[in-house]
């Protein structure tokens, strides 16, 4: 056997495997049919046939952000891979670990304009952690694991490896292969800093102890570095009011009466209040993005600012902070939580209770603030469904047991209102890209990688119809996912912006001539169930959700209802709109 002669095609396999890779997602063409031939004949990789190769790096984008493994795709060349591009440019923004691993023509027809050959290198250079294009089958090896290694460690992020037809047809001996798979490999100039420096941390940990008004807010980096425990220590020690990013949600548990909510552009007004009159704010694993910042220098205007982040390149990219840390989430908050005393002590049973703090009277302001300003909506006069409410029932026949999927727009940001988010990885969502058409394919890599969950999508009529053909997946293999189309027959959130900032210009943002949903999902044996009312509305959402295979559950809700609070882009808390979730002017 160890004289037996492997191609190329079967080394990405066979690499993949050892790397311990189980799924993927792909879409077949010329230049990948080596790839796909032994496809064919290797039972130890479960490949899914995407119906796009857009939905196939979703699909693996979902898979990876579920499971906290990395997420892998295939697509062929020129328009195969850069199809390909808008996925990766999705994992990317938001720090996804995915490889994509792509065909090319042979290497003797490269920049010949070969039939559909493309510079994917150069096209996704912006867009990715690294990418490599393969010439020679011996390099296959080394640089498949190099691709691994750094889409899963430091920040985590997408990586492309392009791989020429002959390259995948050239054989070598397997004994030949296994020596290769086992060189070690050095990445130079590829380091991380994990710990963060003591003097910061001791710095750090001084600040948080005089502080009268803390607050955390904990961003994805918290979930990357699987730090939640580690902020739990912290949050309910020291008695510091949380806040989540939209990527950050279940990183701390939704239900603790310690937690504020999402903050930022259509974050509670609780959470935003907050970060204006907090005097300490310690940044986890966040980017001080427009979305929660939409005036950095006013954003926690009266605040020590205390960034953790493992990316230097993110200290000090959009805001000005006062205590920088590099490393690791995890291992600063270890360090950070030992520093302040908050590790030892504990009571004889093995408890750890909090700490006596100076700031009472801050989390009575902070609880008061939640009680005031707590969500709600209106009633339609018409008896039309609001849509946060079909969010409301859905999350209280849920009861956090479920892996949310989101499309972009207004249900997004419904979801993350009015979910209960208390584990980790409970969201999957597409922050920094807003990619619309990325909830479908994302939420059946979700349910692919966490076969045991319950996968619910949340998603528009709008996003819905740009990735709908993937629909196919769940009947070709029998996904159980569950599709909470809320159809508002508009591109919501557009339409809101039109309404707020254009005059009620809705310029190309009305739907009406939307297909029969029920139609749609018919056609790809897709079971559907149509809710035009709140009549029977829970025990509808219940049969649906109970139910043993796919469902898409098309909710006919208000057309012109409004995302609050809101505040506005580029401007502050101060301007914030709605607080209580519904219009100002709405009693």
């Amino acid at each position: 056997m160890g004289d037996a002669m492997i191609n190329g095609a079967h080394i990405v396999l066979e690499t993949l495997h050892r790397l311990g890779v189980t799924d993927f997602f792909g879409y077949p063409g010329g230049a990948v049919i080596p790839i796909y031939d032994e496809i064919y004949k290797y039972p130890k990789l479960n490949h899914y046939f995407a119906r796009h190769e857009q939905g196939a790096a979703h699909e693996a984008d979902g898979y990876a952000r579920a499971t906290g493994k990395c997420g892998v795709c295939l697509a062929t060349s020129g328009p195969g891979a850069t199809n390909l591009v808008t996925g990766l440019m999705t994992a990317h923004m938001d720090s996804v670990p995915v490889l994509a691993i792509t065909g090319q023509v042979g290497c003797a027809l490269l920049g010949k304009d070969a039939f559909q050959e493309s510079d994917i290198v150069g096209i996704t250079m912006p867009i990715t952690k690294n990418n490599y294009l393969v010439k020679s089958v011996r390099d296959l090896p080394r640089i498949l694991r190099e691709a691994y290694y750094i889409a899963t460690t430091g920040r985590p992020g997408p990586v492309l490896v392009d791989i020429p037809k002959d390259v995948q047809l050239t054989e070598i001996t397997r004994k030949e292969f296994d020596r290769l798979y086992e060189e070690p490999f050095e990445l130079e100039g590829y380091e991380s800093n994990y710990k963060g420096h003591p003097k910061q941390v001791k710095k750090a940990a001084k600040v948080l102890k005089t502080a009268k008004r803390p607050l955390i807010i904990a961003g994805a980096g918290v979930l990357k570095g699987r730090a939640s425990a580690e902020l739990l220590e912290l949050a309910e020690r020291m008695r510091i009011p949380v806040t989540n990013t939209l990527l950050g949600l279940g990183s701390f548990p939704g239900e603790h009466e310690l937690f504020l909510g999402m903050l930022g552009m259509h974050g509670t007004a609780a959470a935003n209040f907050a970060t204006d009159e907090a005097d300490v704010v310690l940044a986890a694993g966040i980017r001080f993005d427009d979305r929660i910042a939409g005036n950095p220098d006013a954003f926690c205007k009266n605040a020590t600012i205390i960034h953790i982040d493992i990316d230097p390149a993110e200290i000090e990219k959009n805001r000005k902070v006062d205590v920088p840390i590099v490393g690791d989430v995890k291992q600063v908050l270890q360090s950070l939580n030992k520093e302040l005393g908050l590790s030892a002590n504990a009571s004889k049973d093995g408890a750890k209770e909090a700490l006596k703090t100076s700031h009472e009277a801050w989390l009575a302001q902070v609880g008061a603030w939640k009680e005031e300003y707590a969500l709600r909506y209106n009633k339609q006069p018409d008896g039309t469904l609001p849509p946060q409410q079909v969010l409301a029932e859905l999350n209280d026949l849920l009861k956090g047991d479920a892996i949310i999927v989101t499309d972009v727009g207004q249900h997004q940001m419904w979801a993350a209102q009015y979910f209960t988010y208390s584990t980790p990885n409970s969201i999957v969502t597409s922050g920094g890209a807003g990619t619309m058409g990325f909830g479908l394919p994302a939420a059946i890599g979700a349910q692919v990688g966490m076969p045991e969950r319950k996968v619910v999508l949340v998603v528009g009529d709008g996003g819905f119809q740009m990735t709908a053909h993937e629909l196919m997946l769940i009947k070709q293999y029998k996904l159980p996912v569950k599709i909470a189309l809320l159809n508002n027959s508009y591109l919501g959130m557009v339409r809101q912006w039109q309404e707020l900032f254009n005059d009620k210009r809705y310029s190309y943002v009305d739907l009406s001539c939307n297909p029969d949903f029920q139609t749609l999902a018919a056609a790809y044996g897709v079971r559907s169930v149509k809710i035009e009312g709140e009549t029977d509305l829970k025990a509808k959402l219940k049969a649906a959700l109970d139910a043993d295979e796919g469902m898409l559950i098309e909710c006919v809700v208000a057309r012109e209802e409004n995302v609050y609070p809101m505040i506005p882009a580029g401007m502050t808390v101060a301007d914030m709109r709605g607080k209580e979730g519904v219009a100002d002017d709405v009693e």
